[in-house]
């Protein structure tokens, strides 16, 4: 079956981090599209000898149903030097079109999860998914009552991706929604905003065990770095979670 592709116009775009831009596109065919958030989406392009390729893109976009005609189709992207996608998104200006194609994927909240306790762990742009999951998450704490930790690595706080959005979650939700940065190199300045309780300073796998998976009450998110997702993968089956209750979804660096 082919693959249906549909244009993409650039809105907007800003730097989240040195390496990552933040860009927001509208479907320039007036469509909506229709995702679930933890979905991606596919932009196609050619290379310089004309070869077809393509990279996969998380959704960044907090949206609690379809993304309308007009409304905000939000990705991140990480630039890879020399990279093919880097250089087409550097070269995009605003009003340029791009081919894409989806959503694609099941990284998602299910809806028939009757867990006490999300553990979302991420590293780099492998948090954008959970940008996008924060409407669901905001109607499960009411509803249910559930309690989120989101375990999120990055080298250094310029790198903490949407940082100041989770913090801001947390702060609504004190009692349900942890946000835990572990900064791998350099820890924030201790009169920062990000210099707060909860920050690690380490690799996300070296504080999993720190809040006690449990197979009883936890679904685990895993996205990001394909070692972390490994490490932390490992880990938690070791704290006896099946399989099933282990999501994960592993970034890969594409020149």
């Amino acid at each position: 079956m082919a693959i249906v592709q549909f244009p993409l116009q650039l809105v907007s775009r800003r730097m989240l981090a040195p390496s990552v831009g933040h860009y927001a596109f509208v479907r320039a065919d007036g469509q909506p599209l229709d995702f679930i958030p933890g979905q991606f989406i596919q932009v196609h392009f050619e290379y310089a000898d004309g070869t077809a390729t393509k990279r996969s893109y998380s959704l960044a976009t907090i949206h609690d149903h379809a993304i309308g005609p007009g409304e905000a189709v939000e990705i991140a992207v990480s630039y890879v030097p020399g990279g093919a996608a880097t250089a087409l998104f550097e070269s995009l200006e605003i009003g340029g079109k791009v081919n894409a194609s989806g959503p694609f994927g099941r990284f998602c909240l299910m809806p028939q999860d009757a867990n006490r306790r999300y553990l979302l762990i991420a590293t780099g742009t492998g948090v954008t998914p959970y940008r996008a999951m924060l409407p669901e998450l905001e109607k499960q704490i009411a509803s249910r009552g559930i309690e989120v930790v989101l375990l999120f690595g990055a080298r250094t706080p310029v790198e903490l991706l949407y940082g100041d959005e989770f913090r801001a979650f947390a702060a609504k939700h004190p009692s349900n929604f942890r946000f835990v940065p572990c900064f791998s190199r350099e820890l924030p300045a201790p009169d920062s905003p990000q210099a707060h309780a909860d920050v690690r300073h380490g690799y996300v796998q070296q504080f999993l065990d720190e809040f006690a998976p449990n197979a009883d009450g936890d679904i685990a998110y895993l996205c990001g770095n394909p070692n972390m997702v490994d490490a932390c993968f490992e880990a938690l089956k070791g704290h006896g979670l099946p399989v099933p209750q282990i999501r994960r979804e592993k970034y890969v660096s594409s020149k």
